[in-house]
């Protein structure tokens, strides 16, 4: 599968949830300036709209309660904390549908550029549910990775962000507890 095949609604609340790198703690939006840079890169703001500290932590709240959502697409146990975190900051961000922009879409009721971005966000979500990618969009299994990523197999049953680290690495840890078990009942 390469990068175009996956929807572009669902590439951009993915690349949104993957600002932070949960097995590194490397974190993107590390300042109202980074959030900025980052929702001007995807062109949900233009780049002389102001982005203030009061900004970030709701975007935050907002991506975190996202990968929770993802976290029940692959079939695991959500934060309830991250969940509830979420719906409070979407009270805050209410939308509305918007027919002038040519397109069936959502829009944020807020003014603000940041209110619009994150609306936009929001409509993405949308438009992945209404085309059915929603739930193939899911993150990691492996507990220290929880990177998110588009589900394209046939089924959808895929579990890891990569078979070849995070699902090698679980597999083996598998078969050495299954190999250390027999060899624990042989004694």
């Amino acid at each position: 599968m390469t990068e175009e095949t996956v929807p572009r609604a669902v590439r951009l609340v993915r690349d949104f949830v993957n600002t932070y790198e949960p097995q590194t703690g490397e974190e993107t939006l590390v300042s109202p300036d980074a959030l900025q840079d980052w929702l001007v890169h995807r062109g949900l703001m233009s780049a002389d709209a102001q982005v203030t500290e009061d900004d970030l932590g709701p975007a935050l709240v907002l991506r975190e309660g996202l990968r929770n959502v993802l976290l029940g697409h692959a079939g695991h146990d959500a934060d309830p904390d991250a969940i509830e975190a979420l719906h409070t900051v979407l009270i805050d961000l209410p939308v509305r549908l918007d027919l002038r922009t040519g397109h069936f879409g959502l829009v944020s009721t807020r003014t603000d550029p940041v209110g619009q971005a994150l609306g936009r966000l929001l409509d993405a979500v949308h438009r992945a549910g209404q085309d059915g990618t929603w739930a193939r969009l899911k993150v990691c299994a492996r507990d220290t990775c929880r990177w998110a990523y588009f589900d394209a197999s046939r089924n959808q049953v895929r579990r890891w962000c990569s078979m070849a680290g995070c699902g090698n690495q679980a597999k083996m840890r598998r078969a050495y507890a299954t190999r250390k078990a027999q060899a624990d009942s042989r004694h």
